[in-house]
């Protein structure tokens, strides 16, 4: 073990590091991988930039227009209204609540 002093902006910190070798060093744990139950098929809508929900504005199988609100994404305290990028049917992917991160696919339209 390895004792430091660090200066995080003029307030000094003690700080104890251990050091891990061999099988006890890991990497860290890779991202998740996306939703088994994403459908192949159409035009697949993902979330812009990391998030949370607010309300989901369509249901499964519902016909859309391009340029239609599908839901609202709240990030960095603003609501973002997520658009359909062409007309189809609507599968949704998420729901209300629901905590997603930048590229998270939301829903698909056929």
């Amino acid at each position: 073990m390895k004792k430091y002093i660090v200066n995080v902006n003029g307030t000094k910190y003690e700080i104890t590091l251990e050091t891990v070798e061999g099988a006890e060093a890991q990497a860290a744990p890779a991202p998740a991988a996306p939703a088994a139950n994403v459908p192949t098929g159409g035009e697949k809508v993902s979330a812009p930039m990391p998030g949370t929900i607010l309300d989901v504005k369509v249901n499964n199988g519902a016909s859309v227009k391009k340029g239609d609100v599908l839901m609202i994404l709240e990030a960095m305290k603003m609501e973002n209204e997520i658009m359909a990028p062409c007309d189809g049917k609507v599968t949704v992917l998420t729901s209300k609540g629901a905590t997603v991160e930048s590229g998270t696919p939301l829903c698909t339209i056929e």
